[in-house]
């Protein structure tokens, strides 16, 4: 039966979205059968902390989708 497991992270750290990936499937043993994604047009609201002279941009909402088997 196929399942579903979500991944969600910023466009500003995809390096800890992929790790966290990459380690989920190497421990689950599941067999995958499709990987997909999507990035948002834009995350959030400017505020003194993330503002335009820190960041020239927003980071947007990354979100990964898996779909697998359970392995054995």
């Amino acid at each position: 039966m196929h399942q579903v497991k979500i991944f969600k992270g910023l466009e500003s750290n995809l390096t800890a979205l992929e790790k966290e990936v990459n380690e989920w499937l190497a421990s689950s043993g599941a067999r995958i059968h499709q990987v997909f994604g999507n990035l948002a047009a834009q995350s959030g609201q400017r505020t003194e902390e993330n503002s335009l002279k820190a960041y020239p941009y927003l980071a947007s909402d990354v979100l990964i989708v898996v779909v697998y088997e359970k392995g054995v």
